[in-house]
């Protein structure tokens, strides 16, 4: 059983989550003051397009771009699971991929106008808004109450079919409402005063939410889901974390109040980090998120892969470099291949890829270094949260992923496009930078301490002195002292100089 941390650095800015498993940061978030994210959010919307040529509609949830709600994903009151779907399905997300496209068509269940109840199931991407769906799931730290589906499931993960019935009937005997529940993983050996409890508490939040929904008029917020910190908390939490760390002491209060609510038992394992150096370098994450940031990985062997973003697919390639391996060059390419990927699952899971990922590995010619190689990566692939399917295509040498993508990847977070070259690169952003900065100060607080000048690009500049002011001043309150900004032409959009006061 891997030992795993979770590592939280919270500041007036941003708040970013690190999950590390045996040393090794596996999974970043991120989540800004004014930028928070809106996946599991409820909305009361209006419908503002109907589109029966792409049996789609386009809703106002109050948001800068309209939701996109897709015909399947629109309640009707005929739509139910089938006998056979409701023996297979185990999962929330199965029961959503069970359910068919509506047999009528969007205008006959939607109208320009109309007033609708929608969460949100995939962050805006790009120019595109929010994916929304009219299937409502409310989690808890045990279910997931799922008020418009008659179905319940129980994770797969809990394999004792003695359990699993008894969690089944549970359920079946104390649910007071319509509606389906998932039962969570965490649910295996609790006892059944827990789960009700969980299950009282859904209930109850449906019944707020519906209440709420009837007295406003659309467009309007009605459902927050828990911020990025508590989210991951609920969701992924277990015993085995041997620790959590936070550098806020206020977060740190909060999380425990959380913590002693849902796990009492590893309360002992929520832990203050104190120190004034940014916790993130002091567990290495920092310079992972900065690696992550790059096109070209090496592997230790020499060899190396190169991950490429587009709009529509994720490419990744794999070089043999400087590793010369073995006599026999099929049992070096396989060597290089099963190193790459390891490494490969880990920066799909690091960055956040989604949607279609290529990969091209060096090609092999023997049957049974191709099915070791994909056998290898199905293994590495159950490390992974996110829902992932694999593809293999012998003929060119490649394996096709899809990865369930509900936000966006690390570097569209921490990045933008480069002005420079017309978009066909990326370089960090202004608020990027200006977080990175502040992280820096810290680390050389003493060097800093009778003042600092900051020697920075023009649009970085105006972007300190603008939007991103609450920067400067969380500079000025790090150093007890005044920061004279300086705009310099002669300075990269990416470089900055800090310059101490004697």
């Amino acid at each position: 059983m891997p030992d795993k941390e979770m590592i939280i650095s919270h500041s007036l800015l941003e708040t970013r989550l690190a999950i590390v498993e045996d040393s090794v940061v596996s999974e970043v978030a991120f989540e800004r003051e004014r930028s928070r994210g809106v996946v599991g959010n409820l909305y009361k919307g209006r419908v503002n397009r109907v589109l029966p040529g792409m049996q789609s509609a386009f809703v106002d949830i109050g948001l800068e771009r309209d939701g996109f709600l897709y015909v399947s994903d629109v309640i009707d009151d005929e739509d139910n699971l089938t006998e056979e779907e409701e023996r297979i399905v185990e999962t929330e997300r199965e029961i959503r991929a069970a359910k068919k496209s509506s047999t009528q068509s969007i205008d006959e269940l939607l109208k320009e106008g109309q007033e609708v109840l929608v969460q949100v199931a995939k962050e805006p991407l790009g120019t595109k808004g929010a994916r929304i769906t009219s299937y409502v799931s409310l989690p808890g730290r045990l279910l997931v109450y799922m008020p418009t589906v008659e179905h319940i499931g129980v994770s797969r993960k809990i394999e004792s079919a003695e359990e699993r019935s008894r969690l089944r009937r549970l359920i079946q005997e104390t649910k007071k409402r319509p509606g389906g529940y998932i039962v969570r993983t965490a649910a295996e050996g609790k006892d059944d005063e827990a789960i009700v409890a969980d299950l009282t508490y859904l209930e109850n939040k449906w019944v707020e939410i519906v209440e709420k929904s009837e007295h406003v008029k659309a467009p309007a917020l009605i459902h927050k889901d828990l911020g990025l910190v508590f989210k991951y908390i609920r969701d992924v939490l277990s015993p085995e974390f041997s620790a959590i760390r936070i550098n806020s002491e206020e977060l740190f209060d909060q999380v425990l109040n959380y913590v002693r609510q849902i796990q009492p038992q590893i309360l002992h394992r929520v832990k203050y980090y104190s120190k004034n150096y940014p916790i993130f370098d002091e567990y290495g994450v920092q310079s992972e998120i900065d690696k992550a940031l790059r096109s070209k990985v090496w592997l230790k062997s020499g060899g190396y892969i190169v991950i490429n973003q587009t709009e529509a697919l994720v490419a990744i390639d794999v070089n043999t470099g400087r590793y010369t391996g073995d006599r026999r060059l099929e049992d070096t390419i396989t060597r290089i291949n099963l190193e790459a990927l390891e490494e490969i699952v880990h920066q799909v899971r690091l960055r956040d890829l989604g949607g279609i990922i290529v990969i091209d590995f060096i090609d092999m010619e023997e049957r049974r270094n191709q099915n070791k190689v994909y056998a290898a990566l199905e293994h590495a692939l159950k490390k992974d949260r996110s829902p992932t399917k694999s593809i293999q295509i012998n003929e060119f040498g490649l394996i096709v992923l899809t990865r369930k993508r509900v936000k966006r990847s690390l570097e569209r977070v921490l990045c933008r496009p480069c002005p420079s070259c017309q978009g066909s690169s990326w370089i960090k952003s202004p608020t990027t930078l200006a977080y990175e900065i502040v992280d820096q100060v810290r680390k050389d607080l003493v060097e800093y301490s009778k003042g600092l000048t900051l020697r920075v690009h023009p649009e970085l500049a105006r972007a300190l002195r603008g939007k991103d002011a609450p920067a400067m001043e969380e500079l000025k309150s790090i150093l007890h002292n005044d920061v004279d900004l300086r705009s310099d032409h002669n300075l990269y959009q990416e470089q900055y100089e800090l310059v101490a006061r004697k």
